[in-house]
């Protein structure tokens, strides 16, 4: 007879594809799902008993943030609390790789924000080989960053990419997706990817899709200019082979609201025609970014003490003070009051506070205030906008082709008021969006959370409960999993979320994280 490692007992299994649940036992031996079935008469090491809970793959969160702060809390916890078993990290063209004399300047920036961290690597295989001895709790699956790469060519000013600089950009994502890499991700209302033309976009895509990665995108423009931006997202998946993930796909401003439901049409023609063209979604209302994202591209423009300059001489100011006084972000006309600082190193008072509010209590304008806890900061400033509606937040979190992100990252508890989606995204989904609202089924949810973004990134061993499958698993109460993270109080780990297993062992039992399970792998996509 069999016996197993683990056998969770007696639940009702979701399995990752979409299809209805069904009561039976998961076997477990390794780091693999071995059996699923009537598993009564089996024996195992250890058993969970799964009685009136529901079991699903582990959680993927297709978008995340963490590339540094996974080196400093290599637990997790605001993530594997949540369920999530796999993080896909390099998003929005950021990434800690590569570090060239160019960009050099990336190692005292990480000193000063990530003081426990020292930036000895350069390429990007030496990241991961970083990563992977800081041992995570939880799976990474890493993408490359275009604004890193043009970075360490180019740097961080506006010129077009010559083709001497082309070519050893190139060759800056071959060593990245040689290393692993699942693709590269952009980040074009970021410096320097903004600065990136179609063309650049195109050919290094082309690379990507020879080593059969992907294209992660955050666009050009979400606001009024979301359509244009899909096109120029759909036209880069096409002309370079690459499949195309948007990110975080949403309407941001009131001008803008109701071009969601364009956009989704859009990928799903695309989609219908065999075109691997996809996004992904988080359930909230409002968005988070730095605070320098308020600033022209060209005042963006160099490097960190360049752009410090900068803010620092008046006319400058008064320039910001006849361009932002709306204050229109990217054509979204956002208000002051639409904005919320979530951290500021140097004035903790303001983290929770609206900038109208901010600029009062300093006795400055709006302007001044901002460009006052820019310099103050050294430019870490990181704020949340409440600029979406709730009806596209639905149309994208309901479409079929919309995975689940949090566009979060590992936060340790206490610093800064970040965006309540590091700690809710996936029961948030659960228990608005299925037990409440009903605007998705139960098994279509997890659908998204897991084989969904599994089949995107070609993990073809983990996302569904099958046999042979790596063992990442969560079991969960339906009935009482909740979100308790607010924008006032984020730093709120979530309830209901009983047992989580990553690679077979287990992680979480009864809702709390066990310390010294550190089972986490870095996944290298291969080719």
């Amino acid at each position: 007879m069999t016996r197993y490692d683990l056998i969770i007992r007696g639940g009702v299994i979701i399995d990752g594809t979409g299809s209805p649940p069904f009561r039976g036992d998961v076997g477990v031996i390794g780091d693999a799902i071995s059996a699923i079935g009537d598993l009564s008469g089996a024996q195992a090491e250890r058993y969970i008993d799964a009685q009136g809970l529901y079991i699903t793959p582990g959680f993927i969160d297709i978008h995340n943030h963490s590339d540094l702060s996974i080196l400093e809390i290599p637990t997790a916890d605001n993530y594997i609390l949540q369920g999530v078993t796999t993080i896909v990290t390099g998003n929005c063209g950021s990434s800690p790789a590569p570090v060239t004399d160019v960009n050099k300047d990336y190692r005292d920036f990480v000193r000063k924000q990530w003081p426990g961290i020292d930036v000895q690597w350069s390429s990007f295989g030496e990241y991961l080989e970083a990563l992977e001895k800081a041992r995570p709790s939880i799976n990474i699956a890493p993408l490359v960053g275009h604004g890193m790469i043009r970075s360490s060519v180019i740097g961080y000013i506006d010129k077009k990419a010559s083709e001497k600089e082309l070519e050893e950009m190139k060759r800056h994502v071959e060593e990245a997706m040689e290393s692993g890499a699942f693709g590269m991700s952009s980040g074009l209302i970021y410096i320097p990817s903004m600065f990136a033309d179609t063309r650049e976009l195109i050919e290094l895509s082309k690379v990507v899709a020879r080593y059969g990665g992907i294209y992660s995108t955050h666009m050009r423009n979400e606001g009024v200019g979301l359509i244009d931006s899909v096109i120029e997202a759909i036209t880069i998946g096409l002309e370079s082979g690459a499949p195309v993930e948007i990110s975080h796909i949403k309407a941001s401003g009131r001008p803008s609201w109701g071009k969601v439901s364009v956009a989704l049409d859009l990928i799903s023609e695309y989609a219908s025609r065999g075109y691997d063209i996809s996004a992904d979604a988080y359930p909230y209302e409002a968005s988070s970014t730095t605070l320098t994202a308020l600033l022209p591209k060209d005042i963006r423009e160099g490097s960190r003490d360049e752009v410090m300059k900068k803010l620092s001489d008046p006319a400058v100011i008064e320039r910001l003070r006849q361009g932002l006084g709306g204050v229109v972000l990217e054509d979204r006309y956002i208000s002051w009051h639409d904005i919320m600082i979530s951290y500021s190193p140097s004035h903790k008072e303001l983290e929770g506070m609206r900038i109208d509010k901010i600029a009062e209590k300093m006795g400055l304008d709006p302007i001044e205030a901002v460009v006052r806890m820019l310099l103050d900061d050294g430019l870490a400033t990181r704020m949340i906008i409440f600029g979406m509606r709730r009806e596209d937040v639905e149309t994208a979190i309901k479409h079929p082709l919309v995975a689940i992100g949090s566009d979060g990252s590992v936060t340790r508890p206490g610093v800064g008021k970040p965006h309540p989606r590091s700690y809710g995204t996936f029961p948030k989904v659960i228990a608005r969006y299925v037990r409440e609202s009903k605007i998705l089924s139960l098994q279509e949810a997890i659908r998204k959370m897991t084989s969904l973004p599994a089949r995107k990134l070609r993990l073809w061993d983990r996302g569904i409960i099958r046999p042979g499958f790596k063992a990442d698993l969560v079991v969960f109460n339906y009935y009482t999993i909740e979100d308790t993270a607010t924008y006032e109080n984020p730093h709120s780990y979530p309830k209901g979320i009983e047992y989580v297993v990553v690679n077979g062992e287990i992680a979480v039992e009864r809702g709390r994280l066990l310390s010294g399970v550190r089972a986490g792998r870095i996944l290298r996509r291969a080719w």
